[in-house]
C-alpha cells in the first residue's frame, strides 16, 4: 500500500500537535502570581533546567496515591497521582535532608511560614540569634511560600519541605536547609498533599 504525500504531512502535522498538546506548559506552571499574601512574579525560565521544572511523568514505584516520595540523591520528589504517573519536581537537599530516612507523616503545613532557627543553627552561625523569636513570613523567608512538616511517631522530626527564593539551588546539595522547591513548586504540591499523609524519604 503506497502512502501518499499529503496524507505523509498531515500524518506528521498531527503527531506534532499531539506533542504540543500533551507537552507541559512551563510558562503556565511558573507564572506570577498576584494572589499571594507576598506576591511572586513569573520565574524566568532559564533559572532552572527543563528536566528540573514541574512535570508529570511516568512513574509506577509500588506507592499508593497521595504519597509523597523524596529521592535524595536524584534531587527529585514525586507526589504519586497512581495509574502509573506522579508529578515530578526538582528539589535542593541541605544537611539536614541527609537525617531523615524512611516514613514519616505531615504532621502539619503552614501558608507563608514563620522561621525560627534550631539551637544548632545559632551555634553554627550566631548571626540567626537575631531571629530566635521567629523571622516574619516573605519573600526573604528561608520556608518561602509554604511549609510542610514531617512528623514521625507524632514528633516533629524538623524536617520540613519548603519554598526558596534561589532557583539556582534546585538541584543541588546546599548547605542549609531540609528539601527546598521552587515556590511556584511548593504551593502546587502543598494544595495536592493532606495533613496525615504519607511521606517517603529514600536516601542513597
Amino acid at each position: 500500500m503506497s502512502i501518499s504525500r499529503r496524507g505523509l504531512l498531515l500524518g506528521f502535522s498531527a503527531l506534532l500537535a499531539g506533542c504540543t498538546t500533551n507537552g507541559t506548559n512551563h510558562a503556565s506552571n511558573y507564572g506570577s502570581r498576584p494572589d499571594e499574601q507576598f506576591p511572586l512574579k513569573a520565574m524566568p525560565l532559564d533559572k532552572v533546567k527543563p528536566e528540573l521544572r514541574r512535570q508529570e511523568v511516568a512513574y509506577d514505584a509500588g506507592y499508593p496515591a497521595g504519597t509523597v516520595v523524596v529521592d535524595t540523591p536524584a534531587r527529585r520528589l514525586y507526589y504519586v497521582l497512581g495509574n502509573g504517573r506522579a508529578m515530578r519536581y526538582g528539589i535542593g537537599v541541605g544537611r539536614n535532608g541527609y537525617a531523615l530516612r524512611g516514613g514519616a507523616t505531615i504532621g502539619r503545613k503552614g501558608e507563608w511560614p514563620t522561621w525560627t532557627p534550631t539551637g544548632n543553627m545559632m551555634r553554627r552561625d550566631p548571626r540567626n540569634r537575631r531571629f530566635a523569636g521567629g523571622m516574619e513570613p516573605g519573600l526573604n523567608n528561608p520556608l518561602g511560600a509554604r511549609a510542610i512538616y514531617l512528623y514521625q511517631g507524632g514528633n516533629d522530626t524538623m524536617f520540613r519541605i519548603h519554598g526558596t527564593n534561589q532557583p539556582w539551588s534546585i538541584g543541588m546539595a546546599v548547605s542549609s536547609g531540609c528539601v527546598r522547591m521552587l515556590n511556584h513548586d511548593v504551593i502546587d504540591l502543598y494544595e495536592r498533599v493532606k495533613v496525615g499523609g504519607r511521606v517517603v524519604v529514600l536516601q542513597a
